[in-house]
């Protein structure tokens, strides 16, 4: 059921995305100092894998720019086989957080947190593509044209077949029978006919090449699992369905630990050909199984074929891809969410853009969120009001946290008070040991003065955690 529910779109959507994926993985490549090949390889051993362990149907992992924009020294350092080394330790670093359930914190980011990772991204792939402009002739942009052109206005004859496949083919077969004097995907580096083999990493087994690695493979886990559990989270909205995200982080780990084996690096989730994939109907397993296949028989197979693709039709598609991936919507509610949330979704974006670096930008704000809603939670007061027994009654309302604990101590007017008080807490929670601090230093306070002082409307989470610091609350209350 998880594979064959949708066949021939998966199928179809599979060879759309094995097209785009190759340059990406050159490109990447390049960017992490390595043979071409070695990016080839990961994305097919990836894809492979993940559809088979991972947790989200029709998402597209491989390898990517975020993961390979922190491997470059490292390379240029150690050399290739301890990349492959760490590519292994990466793996398992992210199968242990899967069986750890880190898949969970990504209920921790907000909303306005993944609507700026979304745009930035879209941001992001649309300004990869502009450096193949540099010294362009008017066919490269005759070609952009031409490619967008066929990509939005083909579904108006039939939805049959993705549009971005129909303009691959057809932009390609324009160019090599014109003989058109464009870039071509050949350009980028070198493709070799051959299957990847497995192969161990020829490195000392020592704990002085563990600590070498340790850092990198922290760090490509932590990066890749972001990326990943984001873009299934966008997928999950995009397809309106769910998915098991602890599940996916051991698939993440699973596969990078195959290609780390294979002659590959570290990968993760593309958001970028999984909006392909999904706009092109791919919803199962078989749409990314597919695209690494495909990826792999157009490498082995067609290789003097795919040397020709015009780079142009493939930047076409990333356009399409990031004009789609864009959510023009949050630009309308900018202005009518509140300013904290706006502020979040800009300052990720920003941060994201200008770094380059997914995790720094998810990261920032999810603090820039947790700062402000500490800020909103950071209030709390009392109304005073005399009972028919003489007793003065404070009902407390607002939590009774850290950051309220100082101002819920000046609360009292302790030497007015008459001999009898009652706290009353039915309005509040008792979060934490600062909160019961707080109110240990209130009981004694009125101790010392003479002043009877009781607790009164605690719930049990908060009755409980009272009692377990040694204060006392009378039965009944």
């Amino acid at each position: 059921m998880a594979w064959l529910f949708n066949a021939r779109r998966d199928l179809l959507s599979g060879l759309t995305v094995a097209f785009a994926l190759i340059p990406e993985a050159i490109a990447f490549s390049i960017l992490a100092g390595v043979d071409p090949m070695v990016g080839l390889y990961a994305s097919f051993c990836i894809a492979v894998t993940i559809s088979i362990v991972g947790g989200r149907m029709g998402m597209i992992s491989a390898a990517t720019g975020a993961m390979a924009s922190l491997m470059g020294p490292f390379v240029a350092k150690y050399g290739i086989e301890y990349l492959f080394a760490a590519t292994i330790l990466t793996g398992l670093i992210q199968y242990v957080m899967g069986i750890l359930k880190f898949g969970k914190f990504i209920t921790f980011i907000p909303h306005s947190v993944i609507t700026g990772f979304v745009n930035a991204l879209a941001i992001l792939i649309f300004m990869a593509q502009l450096p193949n402009f540099h010294g362009a002739n008017w066919q490269m942009y005759a070609m952009v044209a031409g490619t967008l052109a066929i990509i939005y206005l083909f579904p108006l004859l039939t939805k049959a077949v993705p549009s971005a496949l129909v303009a691959i083919i057809v932009m390609t077969v324009l160019a090599m029978s014109l003989h058109l004097d464009l870039r071509t995907v050949g350009d980028m580096g070198r493709l070799t006919q051959a299957l990847p083999f497995f192969h161990l990493p020829h490195i000392d087994l020592t704990w002085q090449a563990l600590w070498r690695m340790l850092p990198i493979s922290l760090a490509l886990a932590v990066v890749g699992l972001t990326e990943s559990l984001m873009t299934a989270t966008i997928v999950d909205e995009m397809t309106e369905s769910k998915s098991d995200k602890n599940k996916e982080v051991r698939g993440q780990g699973l596969a990078n630990i195959v290609s780390g084996l294979f002659g590959g690096m570290a990968g993760c989730a593309m958001i970028g050909q999984t909006v392909i994939n999904v706009k092109s109907g791919g919803r199962s397993r078989l749409s990314t199984f597919v695209a690494g296949v495909f990826l792999l028989f157009l490498i082995i197979v067609m290789g003097n074929v795919v040397r020709h693709i015009p780079m142009a039709a493939l930047v076409g598609v990333m356009f399409m891809v990031s004009i789609g991936t864009f959510d023009w919507g949050s630009l309308r509610k900018l202005g009518k969410i509140p300013r904290s949330d706006a502020l979040v979704m800009v300052v990720t974006v920003a941060l994201v853009v200008a770094t380059s670096d997914l995790a720094i930008g998810v990261v920032s704000g999810v603090i820039l969120s947790a700062l402000n809603f500490g800020w909103k939670s950071a209030r709390i007061k009392a109304q005073m009001s005399l009972g028919a027994s003489g007793a003065r009654m404070y009902r407390i309302s607002g939590q009774l946290f850290f950051g309220t604990m100082a101002h819920f101590v000046e609360l009292f007017d302790y030497r007015n008070d008459p001999p009898t008080v009652v706290i009353d807490f039915s309005g509040s929670h008792v979060w934490d040991h600062s909160a019961v601090t707080a109110i240990a230093k209130v009981l004694l306070k009125y101790e010392q003065i003479g002043i009877q002082a009781t607790l009164a409307g605690l719930n049990e989470e908060s009755r409980k955690l009272v009692e377990q610091v040694g204060l006392a609350v009378p039965s009944g209350h």
